[in-house]
């Protein structure tokens, strides 16, 4: 069951007058979500979270904590008891927090225990409506003319903006970064030509793409989607090995038992594997991952080195 934090609280509170129900005696289980509502995370989260609460038989209230780089939700997980009461759903930018951000109260690698990826999904290279319709034309207009360019940027430290800082060093060019709090106001202005280019969800720029408001030019990861197949990759125009893909993953406290890890990985494993659960991540560009908890690990410290190489060529420093 997946419920909001005011119910839970009602219920609790009603249990000691009313005959004990199963809805009583469920452990109540907070699933943060360190970004606004609505957003990509908080629906895959809230996705998984309506399959992972009747499987575990407990009740999950999730909670949205959004803000900083998603590091308030992110720091309510980590310092909270590793007692399988209180999770973390985020995206690859948990990794990316003391790059991006001066005063981070926690390390996104020892002081929490991954549990599970739950999705990824590739970005796309998009251009508002103005700009040339290939990209090599693009490039060589960007070269010609780098004051007239900005990428806008959903997030400081997203993947996004490792593919974007990534994109114009591999290529040669320029261009103002213009930040946003969040993709939507991003993908909005490049609708509206405000700002010429952006690397985005594939999920969010979709629509855009269908209807011909936005150019996409060029999946930037080792494969085409499904949804675009006649966009090339990056690597199809001569960006070898360029793979920038989101991930959505699970996370607990610090110190939580590898008993109770390896309980709720199972429950992420087999909603991985559930039609519909694939079919909605479908719709919003994603792809389910199924994968035990060390896998995960691993994965967690290859793309931290990836990132960390990025950051150091693009000079990305800490911000406020």
């Amino acid at each position: 069951m997946i419920i909001t934090r005011r119910a839970a609280l009602m219920g609790l509170a009603g249990s000691a007058l009313a005959p004990r129900t199963s809805f009583a005696q469920r452990k109540i289980v907070r699933l943060v979500v360190p970004a606004a509502a609505g957003g990509a995370i908080d629906v895959i989260g809230r996705l998984y979270a309506q399959r992972i609460a009747p499987a575990l038989d407990e009740s999950w209230v999730v909670e949205n904590k959004a803000g900083a780089s998603n590091t308030l939700g992110a720091t309510d997980v980590a310092r909270s008891a590793p007692d399988g009461t209180t999770y973390l759903t985020n995206a690859d930018i948990h990794i990316m927090a003391k790059h991006v951000m001066r005063n981070v109260s926690y390390d996104p690698l020892t002081d929490f225990t991954p549990i599970s990826r739950f999705a990824t999904s590739p970005m796309v290279l998009i251009g508002s409506s103005k700009t040339p319709q290939t990209m090599p034309a693009l490039i060589a207009d960007m070269k010609a003319r780098p004051n007239e360019y900005s990428f806008a940027n959903s997030a400081l430290g997203s993947m996004g903006h490792l593919a974007t800082e990534s994109f114009k060093r591999r290529t040669g060019t320029s261009a103002e970064l213009v930040n946003y709090r969040g993709t939507a106001p991003a993908i909005t202005d490049v609708v509206a030509a405000q700002v010429q280019l952006m690397v985005a969800p594939l999920g969010s720029a979709l629509p855009f793409i269908s209807d011909g408001k936005v150019r996409a030019f060029a999946i930037m990861g080792a494969q085409r989607s499904k949804l675009l197949p006649n966009v090339p990759t990056a690597g199809e125009l001569g960006l070898a090995d360029f793979d920038f893909t989101l991930w959505y993953g699970l996370w607990g406290p610090k110190g939580l038992p590898a008993a109770t890890v390896q309980r709720v990985n199972v429950t992420v494993q087999a909603a991985s594997k559930d039609r519909e659960i694939v079919d909605k991540l479908t719709a919003l560009g994603a792809e389910a991952v199924t994968e035990d908890a060390a896998s995960f690990a691993r994965f967690i410290a290859a793309e931290t080195l990836r990132a960390n190489r990025v950051v150091e060529e693009a000079g990305i420093k800490p911000g406020g």
